[in-house]
């Protein structure tokens, strides 16, 4: 009983890093390229972090299975080799089943594999663990990729096309923030959670 507490208390501390404390892209700041990017529309949106929760699962998860087999010297060849293989998983799925989403995100999919989030969990956390934490790492790590892209995509695909998942929201007199449909939109508003989630949580930068 004790043995199982200390599994679900390690778990839940693990799910609490990844999704605040730590996350990516709002602590870590990490990924912020494709966050600017695919945040325009909230299907892009999901979809990225879909595929980047599934390669950091993934690739995390396989990492540690063979951790002790991978030299040290040759690490972090390996690790592309492994990222990469999900990646094109991921990449192949989608134009398989969702040619426009596909095309809509363009290379972003095919440069998950030099995502920081991905290589960082691989070398900071799966390479030391177990795959039962790995795994855990992973979701938590992408789960707090995909809300942050989510909700800023939300608020981006809203000002710049009056829509949600492409469906109307906003009446016809209603004027198209046309910024909010570039990179300078996505950075204001990436910005602005930042701040939020960083104020919410009282993680704030400390200078010595």
């Amino acid at each position: 009983m004790k043995l199982i507490r200390v599994t679900y208390t390690k778990w839940y501390n693990i799910m609490k890093d990844g999704l605040s404390r730590n996350n990516p892209i709002v602590i870590a700041v990490l990924g912020i390229c494709s966050a600017l990017a695919v945040t325009n529309k909230v299907e892009n949106a999901i979809a990225m972090g879909l595929g980047v929760t599934f390669v950091i699962m993934a690739s995390s998860a396989f990492i540690s299975a063979i951790r002790d087999l991978i030299p040290s010297r040759l690490r972090m060849v390996a690790y592309m080799v492994i990222i990469s293989t999900f990646t094109i998983v991921v990449s192949m799925f989608l134009e398989a089943n969702f040619p426009l989403i596909f095309a809509s995100l363009g290379p972003y999919v095919g440069l998950i594999i030099t995502n920081c989030i991905v290589m960082g969990r691989a070398e900071a956390f799966a390479a030391k663990n177990p795959v039962k934490y790995a795994l855990v790492d992973g979701l938590a790590a992408g789960l707090g990729y995909t809300y942050v892209l989510v909700s800023v995509s939300i608020v981006r695909e809203l000002l710049a096309f009056g829509s949600i998942l492409n469906i109307r929201i906003m009446g016809e007199n209603f004027t198209p923030w046309v910024a909010m449909a570039m990179a300078p939109g996505g950075f204001f508003v990436l910005g602005l959670f930042i701040w939020l989630i960083r104020e919410l949580t009282k993680s704030y930068e400390t200078t010595v």
